[in-house]
């Protein structure tokens, strides 16, 4: 085996495809030899994994090996690839928020116990492994707080200081139906809830009653509110636009198309006869799917920050939209989220891109007086 490995090892660097090492670690795996696959990827990072610009056939080689072993079930599938990922992925927080969704996804919950048994990193699983899995799983519907071989690790006061450590440990209503991504060793697919809208909605009407507006927008509220689409700006293509503004009287929902498009948003610049602006009142569900889906899966050239995260940034982007304060606990955000009335907005202005990852959400606080805005486009 060490032979077979050194050479891989050793040709890989001139080889113009790879599946023909795809194809040595797909008849191992089918043979029983998981261990193969770690000690490959192993011997592969320590010889190639350092370098800020991994040539290509390494990182097409390493996610196979990673793919084949979370995607494939079975325990010793689970432990070969927490060996892998403990031996080359040390510090390595984006790996681990994508092996946690990897596994989460191919495995069955109580061989996944495996990763809380012993002590973290290092020479072991990382407490980021740890965290991002536990909430994958609970994302998936997991009572990770009864399961044996998790729940000890999951109920821990150790790690509340984690910023995963903020989240309940169950879903919330408001939660119901994450769209999460399906993984298989060739790719992976997600449902997009979001892009160009077909349903015309209300729309803006003439001489409707409109409330004076002052922007009260900060910094901080913008970036809070940008959570979950950061990763557009970031990692692709995308803009963005967060703003907040008090109004003079309560809006009601029949002028909430009219005080959007009077509001000066960027979004709606250009907005004519020939434009139209479209706006929908949708319950705090559709708008926690569309703000996870942003953050977990991302915009037209990355990835995303994975489920576990990508729950964190859903609800930091609704805290900030319906106004929650900065110190407020999971259940006081949920409250305030529920008290809101939310909206999704489309334009066909020149600023949304239109082609697949366009956001336009709006939440009016409880006494109708505030109104903050959310709108994210990307483009390949």
């Amino acid at each position: 085996m060490a032979d077979q490995i050194q050479e891989i090892v050793t040709r890989l660097p001139n080889l113009e495809n790879v599946t023909g090492v795809w194809e040595v670690a797909d008849r191992r795996l089918a043979q029983g030899d998981a261990a193969f696959l770690a000690d490959l990827g192993i011997a592969l990072a320590q010889r190639y994994g350092s370098g800020a610009e991994q040539m290509w056939q390494y990182r097409s080689v390493f996610d196979h090996l990673l793919r084949l072993l979370g995607t494939t079930a079975g325990p010793e599938n689970v432990s070969q690839a927490l060996r892998l990922v403990a031996a080359t992925g040390s510090g390595r927080r984006k790996l681990d928020r994508y092996v946690a969704s990897l596994l989460a996804a191919g495995h069955q919950v109580e061989d996944l116990a495996a990763a809380f048994a012993g002590g973290g990193a290092p020479g072991g699983v990382s407490e980021e492994l740890r965290a991002c899995l536990v909430h994958e799983l609970v994302l998936r519907g997991v009572a990770v707080a009864e399961t044996p071989g998790i729940a000890e690790w999951a109920t821990s006061p150790h790690w509340s200081h984690h910023p995963l450590g903020r989240l309940p440990l169950t879903l919330s209503d408001v939660e119901e139906h994450p769209a999460l991504p399906s993984y298989s060793v060739r790719g992976s697919s997600c449902s997009m809830p979001y892009g160009p809208s077909e349903s015309r909605g209300m729309a803006v009407v003439p001489g409707a009653r409109v409330p004076p507006a002052a922007e009260t927008t900060t910094e901080a509220g913008a970036a809070a509110m940008a959570k979950a689409v950061a990763n557009w700006v970031d990692e692709s293509n995308g803009r963005i636009e967060a703003r907040v503004f008090a109004l003079a009287e309560p809006v009601d929902t029949d002028s909430v198309p009219s005080t959007l498009a009077a509001l000066g948003l960027e979004c709606l610049n250009g907005m004519g006869r020939k434009s139209r602006i479209s706006v929908s009142v949708c319950p705090p569900a559709q708008a926690w799917r569309v703000l996870f889906a942003a953050a977990s899966t991302g915009g037209a050239y990355n990835s995303g920050c994975h489920g576990a995260y990508g729950r964190l940034a859903a609800w930091q982007s609704l805290a900030g939209l319906s106004g929650a304060a900065e110190s407020a606990s999971a259940g006081e955000v949920e409250a305030r989220v529920r008290g809101c009335v939310w909206y999704g907005f489309d334009a066909d202005t020149k600023w949304f891109e239109r082609v697949a990852w366009d956001i336009g959400l709006a939440a009016v606080d409880p006494d109708r007086r505030r109104l903050a805005v959310l709108a994210a486009t990307d483009t390949d």
